[in-house]
């Protein structure tokens, strides 16, 4: 690590996501590691880009974002969530998800403030926490369920607590937070007066008789959410980085002053087509997680023929495996020989945890891939059984 990085930022060096590609770049393995789709989105959101450019819309756009992509965003919110928001001063438009955590972490927190969060976590949070100079406090999601308690999560909580930061549908574990869940969640947020911060990036890509619950819908929490999401995920275009947040005005506008000092704005044309994507039929959004499902279930069932034990996953691109009826124990250990042993990269769990311990034996397998793409995976996982 250099010695010239501030403090606060030690030990923050290349993302796992970074090591794992480059893994799987320079022994020729199948990349299910990091989370991005190997198909582009539907093409009614490709040539609204397309379009964009050819209008002449390459320069600055406005800095809270084009109004069309505003009075979209509003739109979905209104039209899948029943929330209302008032596109001029509830939404900003953002580069990515990871920019809007960012600059709401940053806006939201002095030095010495707490947020808690539960573990595994995405890794940008506690980057994001640490940006801002505050501190994380963890409660831990236990297997196989990916399960908490009341009392770990009271316990979590302190006079220095500021913001609760929610990922649901839930990287990297899959889980996806039931409405008790969420009412136990929401009742802390009253109780201690807490801004939520929740990231919902996953909030189409659920499965089976798992629903998504924006945490905003519930008694108490509209005023105090800011809700988190964007177009990467749901229209397969993550290269693109467009997202959004949705609050009460005046927490956008706090978002907002960061932000401006971050990216700025972001690109214009990709603006135009995440709204394009945004109202697009009901079908295409079931469509989207009927097909994912049934890749997440060839995905799973080759692992657990390959001698690993998977956990539920009830959304997201990604499933959690257990490889200690494989005899291991070192995750870490474990993906950086995973693609000398059978040419496949996945990621280990344990950089997502503060309790080491917890995440030790758990590895990250993700699902957003072309069938025979996984089908070659599964060919060569079965060696390690």
């Amino acid at each position: 690590m250099t010695a010239h990085l501030v403090e606060r930022m030690q030990g923050f060096g290349t993302t796992i996501f970074a090591e794992m590609s480059a893994l799987a770049a320079t022994t020729g393995s199948v990349n299910l590691g990091q989370g991005f789709p190997d198909t582009d989105g539907p093409p009614e959101v490709v040539e609204a880009a397309v379009a964009a450019i050819r209008a002449g819309d390459n320069q600055y756009p406005p800095g809270i974002g084009i109004a069309p992509l505003r009075h979209a965003v509003a739109e979905h919110q209104e039209r899948f969530w029943g929330l209302h928001h008032d596109p001029d001063t509830e939404v900003l438009i953002t580069a990515g998800a990871t920019e809007a955590v960012a600059a709401t972490l940053l806006a939201l927190l002095e030095p010495g403030d707490e947020v808690v969060t539960f573990e595994p976590y995405y890794d940008s949070y506690a980057a994001g926490i640490a940006l801002a100079g505050a501190r994380r406090r963890c409660v831990t999601l236990t297997p196989p369920d990916h399960s908490f308690t009341a009392e770990a999560l009271a316990a979590a909580i302190t006079p220095r607590t500021r913001v609760l930061l929610l990922n649901s549908p839930h990287n990297p574990t899959g889980k996806v937070f039931s409405r008790t869940e969420l009412d136990l969640i929401a009742a802390v947020c009253v109780a201690h007066d807490l801004v939520a911060v929740t990231d919902e990036v996953y909030e189409h890509l659920v499965y089976d008789d798992a629903v998504h619950v924006p945490l905003a819908t519930l008694p108490g929490m509209r005023e105090r959410t800011i809700t988190i999401s964007s177009a990467g995920k749901t229209f397969s275009m993550t290269g693109w980085k467009t997202g959004w947040v949705c609050a009460p005005a005046e927490l956008v506008a706090a978002v907002r002053t960061v932000k401006q000092f971050l990216t700025y704005v972001h690109g214009a044309p990709f603006q135009h087509a995440a709204a394009a994507g945004l109202r697009l039929p009901d079908a295409y959004f079931t469509g989207l997680a009927a097909d994912l499902a049934a890749k997440r279930d060839l995905l799973r069932a080759g692992l657990t023929d390959a001698g690993f034990t998977a956990h539920p996953s009830a959304g997201t691109y990604f499933l959690t495996v257990d490889i200690r009826p494989l005899g291991e124990s070192d995750g870490l250990a474990f993906c950086r020989a995973l693609p000398h042993r059978c040419g496949v990269v996945a990621v280990p769990t344990v950089v997502f945890y503060d309790d080491v311990a917890a995440g030790a034996p758990l590895v990250r397998f993700m699902f957003a891939k072309r069938r025979e793409v996984l089908e070659e995976a599964v060919d060569r996982l079965r060696g390690l059984a």
